[in-house]
C-alpha cells in the first residue's frame, strides 16, 4: 500500500521530546484526560466548482520539526491540502486520518475552502470551528477572489488564530461553537488514499504537483524507499 507523503515527511523530520514530565504535569494530564494537542498548519484555497484548488493563504507552526526540514514539511502540507480540497464538494466537511494526524477540510458554497492539519487528539468540533473562523475572516479581508498572482501567502490574522487555537480549551472559551455545526455531517476517512478517485495514485500526484519542489519530490522518492518496510498503515 502506498505511503502518503505526510507519513514519510513526518516520520523523517518530527522532533520528539525526551524530557521526563514532572509529577504535576502527569497529574494535570490525568485530570484533564488529554495529552498535548497540536495544530500544524492551515491553508485557504480558492475552489471553483469542478476546478483546481488554488492556494490563497497559509500559516504554519512547524516548531516540532527539524529546522532544515521545515520547508519540505510545509510543501507537503500544501500538497496534501490541494489533494483534499479538490476532492471535497461545496458545503462538505470531512476529516481524513493519516496515522496519528488528521486533516480537516471544509469547502463553502462561495468557492473558498480551507484545510487544517492537526494531531488526532485535537477535538474535531473545535477544528471545524477554527476553519469557520478562518474562512469568515478571509472573506471579510479579501472580498474579491481569487487573489492576484504574487500575493504573499502569509496571513497575520490567521497566524494569530492558529496561535490561540493551539489550546482548544481556550478556543472554546473565546468563541461558542455554532449550533448548526453539530448538526452537520462530517465525513471521516481512514486514510488519504481512500479520498482519491478510482485509478488515482499518490505517486503520480506528487510527480505532477506544482507545489512541490524538485528537492521535495526527490526526498519523497528516496524516503519512501527507506521507510516502506517500516511504516504500517
Amino acid at each position: 500500500q502506498a505511503l502518503h507523503p505526510l507519513q514519510i515527511i513526518f516520520s523523517e523530520t518530527r522532533t520528539v521530546s525526551k524530557a521526563v514530565p514532572s509529577f504535576s504535569q502527569i497529574i494535570e494530564a490525568s485530570f484533564t484526560n488529554r495529552i498535548t494537542m497540536k495544530l500544524y498548519g492551515v491553508q485557504v484555497f480558492h475552489k471553483p466548482s469542478d476546478a483546481k484548488g488554488v492556494l490563497q493563504k497559509g500559516e504554519y507552526d512547524l516548531s516540532s520539526f527539524g529546522y532544515f526540514q521545515r520547508s519540505k514539511v510545509q510543501e507537503f502540507m500544501v500538497f496534501t491540502g490541494q489533494v483534499l480540497i479538490e476532492r471535497t464538494h461545496a458545503g462538505e466537511r470531512k476529516s481524513v486520518k493519516e496515522q496519528e494526524y488528521l486533516c480537516h477540510v471544509y469547502v463553502r458554497s462561495d468557492n473558498v475552502g480551507a484545510v487544517l492539519i492537526s494531531d488526532q487528539e485535537y477535538p474535531q468540533r473545535v477544528a471545524f470551528t477554527f476553519l469557520n473562523k478562518v474562512l469568515e475572516q478571509f472573506c471579510v479581508d479579501y472580498p474579491r477572489r481569487p487573489l492576484p498572482a504574487g500575493e504573499p501567502q502569509t496571513y497575520a490574522a490567521v497566524a494569530e488564530l492558529l496561535r490561540k487555537y493551539q489550546d482548544p480549551r481556550q478556543a472554546d472559551a473565546m468563541t461558542k461553537v455554532q449550533a448548526e455545526l453539530d448538526e452537520t455531517k462530517i465525513i471521516l476517512y481512514d486514510t488519504i488514499e481512500s479520498v482519491l478517485q478510482r485509478g488515482e495514485k499518490l505517486d503520480d500526484l506528487v510527480a505532477k504537483s506544482e507545489y512541490l519542489s524538485y528537492t521535495s519530490k526527490t526526498f519523497y522518492t528516496e524516503a519512501k524507499k527507506t521507510n516502506s518496510c517500516c511504516i504500517i498503515l
